[in-house]
């Protein structure tokens, strides 16, 4: 049986069939290389490609990579809303940019399909979701840039990637702007570079799991530094106290 929606990662070697539903693939993290009829484009991060049904498409991954499928498989029961919206986003195939808030919302959605991937209620719910969602951005003119980063969408971004590598260039692309244009404007919004922010909020989260009592290596990885070392050598320089010293305070305060 077809999962409606399901969170994987590509193989290195290439795979090329077709099957006889729609398919929407949302890229999540790292880079994929998809081919669709012999239109050939990179998935990456914030990307996604619409595949009609019967269409020929070839796939490999790049690397470290994660993106989010939903398939459309018509044994399933479709009202005439659903069928209108499927077969106006499939009816060629095409690639497109995910939108800031798109990108939060598959963002969201692909850890609730991660946590309960058995829920097939949940995976229907998400394609639906995710679909809607499309359809309503594709309708939609580009958005022009304003004056101010909406800081509500990079801080989402973030908490939810935090346990991951989170580059300027992916927090540049939620705002619509290049990574020069983002850097300058975002030290002038926050008073902070975009990686000095980035620090804050994985210390700041760190914290709240020392409060908890979370080992430390459970805390380093969740908040995305590269070991034990790193996380204690950067939670130091930032509160003048090692990781373990700061928990007992924290306890003896409470006490």
């Amino acid at each position: 049986m077809v999962t409606t929606a399901e969170v994987m990662s590509l193989p290195g070697d290439a795979t090329t069939h077709d099957h006889e539903y729609h398919q929407l693939v949302l890229g999540l993290y790292g880079h994929t290389d998809f081919d669709i009829s012999g239109l050939g484009q990179h998935v990456t991060a914030g990307g996604g490609c619409l595949v009609p049904s019967t269409t020929d498409h070839a796939f490999v991954g790049l690397g470290n990579n994660q993106i989010m499928v939903v398939n459309l498989p018509w044994n399933l029961h479709y009202s005439d809303q659903e069928y209108e919206l499927i077969n106006r986003l499939f009816d060629q195939a095409s690639y497109f940019h995910m939108s800031s808030q798109l990108q939060v919302l598959a963002g969201a959605l692909s850890r609730e399909l991660q946590q309960h991937p058995q829920d097939s209620l949940l995976a229907r719910a998400c394609a639906n979701t995710l679909l809607c969602s499309l359809q309503h951005q594709l309708a939609l003119p580009a958005p022009r840039v304003s004056g101010q980063i909406d800081m509500t969408l990079i801080d989402d971004y973030i908490q939810l990637h935090l346990h991951r590598r989170i580059s300027v260039a992916q927090l540049a692309g939620l705002a619509c702007l290049s990574q020069s244009q983002f850097h300058e404007r975002f030290r002038q919004q926050n008073g902070a570079t975009p990686h000095q922010y980035l620090l804050e909020q994985r210390l700041r989260k760190a914290s709240h799991y020392l409060e908890q009592g979370r080992p430390l290596a459970q805390i380093s990885e969740r908040c995305g530094f590269s070991s034990q070392s790193a996380f204690t050598h950067a939670f130091r320089r930032r509160f003048d106290t090692t990781p373990a010293r700061y928990r007992r305070q924290w306890r003896d305060q409470q006490a």
